[in-house]
């Protein structure tokens, strides 16, 4: 299985290392990353991720994510591929 996540918020050192990080702890490999600051302070990064090598439940990720997170001042959104495109069909 194949999520989407999407983080925004204000840009700062470190935003793309604690994301990975807490994918790296669940098992979860990253195939595509985009990532902008836009007028040199918002963040936003949309990350492609495979799910089937994940060590815990999706909802234990979408907690670790969230935790991340509010550490961090951000917001991060953890979303099924399917319901992602779904979702941003044009």
């Amino acid at each position: 299985m194949r999520a989407v996540i999407s983080v925004m918020g204000k840009d700062r050192p470190g935003i793309i290392a604690r994301i990975s990080a807490v994918l790296y702890e669940s098992n979860v490999n990253i195939l595509d990353l985009e990532q902008t600051v836009m007028r040199d302070e918002l963040f936003v990064m949309t990350m492609l991720v495979d799910l089937a090598g994940m060590s815990k439940p999706f909802r234990a990720l979408q907690e670790k994510l969230d935790e991340a997170a509010g550490e961090m001042g951000i917001q991060v959104k953890l979303q099924r591929e399917e319901i992602f495109k779904s979702m941003h069909r044009v």
